[in-house]
């Protein structure tokens, strides 16, 4: 039995688990992946992260370790690489998981910090067979690449924030979208052109070529032009297929795959709470500073279920810390 369920390990949740332990309740977090971070552990470590308060820029690796740090002086108890499978709650408490592998755990509340759920990659039609072999889809570590040449398939800010990494340290950088608009944020475009990247347009992967590994891939345009580009690692950034899985069946009331909540991030279940990108209200803006705030507001909110002595408002931190 633990105070403070946190559903999630990404940025919002660790920031949750930091929170209610700051405030004296006890924490225990929970998460499918096997290490914290959620989508930026997973997805874009060495990633720059330009929207956090007070860091000009920091790492997506950087940002999760300060938040680690930071929960974790607070001693909460992580779970990880197990998945909330079922909920169970009523007013009078307590919230009650049960996870994929079998343990239960209870709380006085529960705050729901999934990110986007579960994700996974939308496949590269052509050269799937490569994954692992050259074909990645995800950029945990941009040092495996160093000196090789480099195609990417996309053009949203994933595509484009690899491509910046990479230029420094890959022997060649090119980015091929089927496009000729890109989705990716205007400043980053332009960051990338001015770093010599070069960057095809209205243009498909046509054939992926290797032996034990990717050594070229052929690209089609519009027009029906063939090109052979020289490629060590072929990056495909062409999304991810979102799915909150379990939440959808335990009562929660959703809107477009994310959690509806009210101004104290409260859902309609009792004792339950959404913090993150996960959640939804009128005038959400998905910022994982925005996920920052509405974290601090779930924990305070839900203050009269864990102890109904204290107040919503714990007064200002400073000068509080140990």
């Amino acid at each position: 039995m633990s105070d403070v369920l946190v559903i999630g390990a990404g940025p919002a949740g660790l920031y949750a688990a930091y929170y209610a332990g700051f405030r004296g309740f006890t924490v225990t977090v929970l998460d499918v992946l096997t290490e914290p971070g959620g989508q930026i552990t997973a997805m874009y470590p060495e990633k720059e992260i330009f929207d956090v308060a007070g860091f000009p820029a920091v790492k997506g690796r950087d940002l999760v370790d300060g938040l680690m740090k930071q929960a974790g002086a607070f001693n909460p108890t992580f779970i990880l690489g197990e998945r909330a499978e079922e909920l169970e709650t009523s007013e009078a408490g307590p919230v009650r998981v049960v996870t994929d592998k079998g343990t239960v755990i209870e709380a006085k509340v529960a705050i729901i910090t999934g990110g986007i759920g579960s994700f996974t990659p939308r496949e590269l039609p052509a050269g799937n067979e490569y994954v692992g072999k050259g074909l990645v889809y995800f950029v945990p570590k941009l040092d495996v690449h160093a000196g090789k040449d480099v195609v990417i398939i996309g053009g949203g800010d994933s595509a484009f924030d690899w491509a910046y990494s990479l230029a420094p340290i890959a022997k060649s950088v090119t980015l091929v979208h089927r496009r000729d608009t890109f989705r990716a944020h205007a400043a980053t475009v332009d960051q990338v052109r001015a770093m010599g990247v070069e960057l095809i347009i209205n243009s498909e992967v046509e054939a992926v070529s290797g032996d034990d590994w990717v050594e070229s891939v052929t690209i089609k345009n519009k027009e029906g032009e063939i090109r052979v580009l020289p490629a060590q690692t072929l990056v495909a950034a062409l999304g991810f297929i979102a799915n909150i899985g379990p939440i959808a069946k335990w009562g929660i009331d959703l809107e477009k795959r994310r959690i509806l909540v009210d101004t104290t991030m409260k859902t309609n279940l009792p004792r339950v709470y959404s913090a993150g990108d996960i959640t939804t209200y009128v005038g959400k803006v998905p910022l994982i500073s925005v996920g920052f705030g509405e974290a601090g507001s779930a924990v305070n909110n839900s203050v009269p279920y864990i102890d109904a002595a204290q107040g919503v408002f714990p007064g200002h931190s400073s000068g509080g810390g140990e």
